[in-house]
């Protein structure tokens, strides 16, 4: 393998073997290191050449020429909105040799807005600095952004009383500006989670009922109760103050209809995505932070209120083993790791007769509540785009038993497809599939975390064939906040895949989220960048 520069030429060679095209290389943990140490010692000798580059992006990078687009790129450390010293280097983007992207289709570009948009009492919150927030947007050609209509704002009082006051004001600003929107009916409490900076409960007359029946609530095998989100246990059960968990949904998702009929009839509104489980996904809450989980903890499973294990334990009835009626008692704890966990390590109990039997219980409840609540979507927003997130669980995506995908609902062990039946319940609804963590590279993951055997470009590619495969679009949003190219350019690998026979590319692209670091002038700068090609307009810095 070679690397370049303006006065050298270095040679080392790789400690691998490359086995077919575009597979990742395997590498032990003492060939990771050496690797690492060729390419910092490489870093710290070429300092002074004249070229700023980063380790990590040289090491996935083979330059022997530039596009034109990539010629027309000229950075210097003058150029910098931040003053440096004679002992700093400049952090620009490295020079990549790039895929064009003419010819390619054209991606919409969506943007999250901030989760303390709208405050508890349903007001639109510092509507003058989100107006100029959205302008700037607009200039860049975004397409629209997304907003959470939080469950636990509108409907916070009383059963049936909603309040849309701060929407519908902040729906007429973004119409103003003639960008889109998409609206998440967001059924699950914000707040303790990665990049939760607010807090938002689930409606106050819910608490009360949990705090009298707290098997409404997802509950874990130590009796912990988890008030992100309603059980899918009584998504049939009246105990809402005589209705359904179903039948709450439904009758929000057609309050918000009938409200903003003007902007759906208006076109402006262009996709709902309705909110199926924690982080408005559909997966069980099975890592919360707030109960100590730790990436990359396996998590544990979350089928203990009294509604889920009753449903367990007529599954095995039906079976013709009763004994079968309860969960694994060896499944580890939030932080175990698959070897730890008698139910995950290889050969373990997860394909056992009973393991099998549990886990497919397990994965149709999961699909059985996507089933049952898009219905309803489909009834209450008629002839408009529904969607539906799934999440990117990835670590230990490399182990036999894909242990933190099987807590989480994902029947996905290496010997089946989990996503599959996901992908054929979506199809029977028509909508669309909207999938996380795109912007992730495995050989980044395994070296900030080689313990974690994760491999989110496997499993992304995994979802998105699942998906293609039975003809529904799929959107997606980066898990994690993303400003450098390098995050930018995944996105758009696995947004437009190359030459894909059948010219399939994502419907949308969801960024996470606006904020003040995405506005900073490099950030920003980087953004537009990575708007352009995704609209497919030519790129020139």
């Amino acid at each position: 393998m070679a690397f370049y520069s303006s006065v050298q030429l270095v040679h080392f060679s790789a400690p691998w073997k490359w086995n077919t095209p575009g597979e990742l290389p395997s590498l032990s943990r003492k060939q990771f290191s050496s690797l690492k140490s060729n390419l910092s010692s490489l870093v710290h000798n070429s300092r002074g050449t004249g070229l700023v580059r980063t380790a990590r992006s040289s090491a996935m990078v083979e330059s022997r020429g530039e596009s034109k687009e990539n010629q027309l790129e000229s950075h210097h450390v003058g150029d910098s909105p931040d003053s440096v010293d004679d002992h700093q280097v400049e952090e620009v983007p490295p020079k990549l040799k790039e895929r064009d992207f003419s010819g390619t289709a054209y991606v919409p570009v969506y943007v999250m807005l901030p989760l303390g948009v709208i405050d508890m009492y349903c007001e639109l919150v510092d509507p003058e600095n989100l107006l100029e927030q959205l302008k700037i947007l607009k200039s860049v050609n975004v397409d629209g952004v997304m907003i959470d209509c939080w469950w636990g704002i509108v409907e916070a009082n009383a059963p049936q009383q909603y309040n849309w006051s701060g929407y519908k004001k902040l729906f007429h600003l973004v119409r103003d500006l003639n960008l889109k929107l998409q609206v998440v009916m967001a059924f699950h409490e914000c707040g303790g989670n990665v990049g939760d900076d607010v807090h938002i409960p689930l409606p106050h007359w819910v608490s009360e009922i949990g705090q009298k029946n707290p098997d409404i609530y997802f509950t874990d095998r130590e009796g912990r109760r988890n008030s992100e989100c309603l059980s899918w246990g009584i998504d049939k059960e009246r105990v809402l103050r005589g209705r359904t968990a179903v039948e709450v949904y439904f009758d929000y998702m057609r309050s918000f209809r009938v409200e903003f009929d003007e902007f759906f009839e208006d076109g402006i509104i262009s996709e709902i995505e309705v909110g199926l489980g924690p982080c408005g996904e559909l997966r069980y809450p099975s890592y919360p932070a707030k109960f100590g989980w730790r990436y990359p903890g396996i998590g544990e499973f979350q089928c203990y209120d009294r509604y889920l294990l009753k449903s367990l334990m007529k599954a095995a009835e039906v079976r013709g083993h009763s004994f079968w009626g309860k969960g694994p008692d060896n499944a580890g704890t939030y932080n175990s790791r698959p070897h730890e966990a008698g139910f995950f390590c290889d050969g373990g109990d997860y394909d056992s007769y009973y393991g099998r039997f549990f886990l497919n219980w397990h994965a149709q409840v999961l699909v059985d509540h996507g089933d049952r609540v898009l219905a309803l979507a489909n009834l209450a927003f008629e002839g408009t785009c529904i969607a539906a997130k799934v999440s990117g669980i990835h670590w230990w995506y490399k182990t036999a038993s894909h242990a933190a995908e099987l807590t989480a609902g994902f029947y996905n062990p290496c010997n089946r497809d989990g996503y599959a039946a996901i992908a054929v319940m979506l199809k029977k609804h028509e909508t669309a599939l909207n999938f996380t963590c795109v912007e992730l590279r495995t050989l980044n993951q395994y070296e900030d975390f080689p313990e974690a055997l994760a491999d989110p470009e496997g499993l992304v590619w995994q979802v998105l064939n699942a998906a293609w495969d039975v003809s529904i679009p799929v959107a997606s949003e980066n898990a994690l906040p993303c400003h450098d190219r390098e995050g930018y350019n995944k996105i758009l690998e696995n947004a437009k895949p190359l030459n894909d026979p059948d010219g399939r590319h994502l419907s949308a692209f969801t960024y996470l989220r606006l904020s003040p670091i995405l506005m900073e002038r490099q950030n920003f700068r980087e953004f537009e960048r990575f708007v352009r090609r995704m609209h497919v307009w030519q790129v020139i810095n």
